[in-house]
């Protein structure tokens, strides 16, 4: 599976470790994913999902629907 959350997008980022005597060696930044289970009261159905806890707390926050029809206006994802 991929490192990207399936609802921001966000994925690995890269940059470089740095030494004391400044010496640079690549690294990845690795998003912080959780794979999840959501329940959908309007629609009667659970879904899993492999999101960033930043969408974990915005789901939180907002709720998962409302969260996945703001998606759905922007065109991110598809509603049923």
């Amino acid at each position: 599976m991929s490192n990207f959350c399936e609802l921001t997008g966000k994925g690995p980022m890269f940059g470089h470790y740095v030494s004391h005597s400044n010496r640079k060696t690549k690294r990845k930044f690795l998003p912080n994913l959780r794979t999840k289970k959501f329940y959908i009261p309007e629609l009667d159905e659970w879904i899993t999902l492999k999101v960033s806890t930043s969408a974990i707390r915005t789901i939180a926050k907002r709720g998962i629907y409302s969260y996945l029809k703001d998606l759905n206006k922007k065109g991110d994802i598809i509603l049923k």
